[in-house]
């Protein structure tokens, strides 16, 4: 059974369109790289899945219709967001930040922390004291502690220092490998995704415009739609 389906999925902020007809899927334990350049409505569809953004079309989790739903029991289903920009909860601490987040299930401080051992070592300490790689870990940790079906991360490496972000990649290579988890990844990192996506999803100018196996991801293809 598919996982997550959308169909034709328009989208907009208020008056203005930004999704003009989204179409992609989702198997269970599948990895997606969700691609596009800049402004062509990642984020968005990201939204819409999370129920941020009104839309129009069809949009099912786990046979559920998540056009339905308010963000938060879309939560509940199982979606799990990291979202771009990090947005921790600057006041509190590590801790804190996690146990907000906590659902009953395998992601609790204890197993999050073998993951990211930094956080153990960081957990009395507020977010806002925290470097961009560590709040970033936060985000990621936070999310999985709702203990999620889905993981979607926009841009978690963005802007991070390039140790950091093979920690990153390697943290999400060891989901991928040791849970199964469903995940999609919005990166501008096309050699890092290619080792952990199985499927791609293309966006243009809000529309899906190609979809397939990673390693079907040409040159030709990356130039004509993901490369500067």
């Amino acid at each position: 059974m598919t996982l997550l389906t959308l169909r034709n999925v328009e989208a907009s902020y208020g008056v203005s369109p930004a999704l003009f007809g989204v179409d992609l899927s989702l198997q269970p334990g599948e990895v997606m790289a969700l691609m596009g350049r800049n402004g062509m409505g990642k984020s968005t569809t990201v939204k819409a899945i999370c129920r941020m953004v009104p839309t129009r079309g069809t949009l099912q989790f786990d046979g559920h219709d998540l056009s339905r739903l308010p963000s938060h029991r879309a939560a509940r289903l199982g979606i799990g967001l990291v979202p771009e920009g990090r947005r921790c909860f600057s006041s509190l601490t590590v801790s804190q930040n996690l146990s907000a987040a906590a659902r009953p299930g395998h992601w609790t401080f204890e197993t999050v922390t073998k993951l990211f051992p930094r956080l153990a070592e960081r957990r009395d300490q507020k977010a806002a004291t925290l470097s961009g790689g560590e709040q970033q870990m936060v985000a990621i940790a936070r999310a999985l502690m709702t203990n999620p079906r889905l993981l979607i991360l926009d841009e978690a490496t963005e802007g991070l220092a390039p140790l950091v972000r093979q920690e990153i990649w390697a943290a999400l290579t060891e989901l991928k490998r040791s849970t199964g988890m469903s995940i999609i990844l919005i990166d501008k990192s096309l050699g890092e995704l290619s080792r952990i996506c199985e499927r791609a999803t293309i966006l243009e100018r809000g529309t899906t415009v190609w979809s397939g196996a990673m390693s079907d991801v040409t040159p030709e293809i990356s130039t004509r739609y993901i490369g500067v």
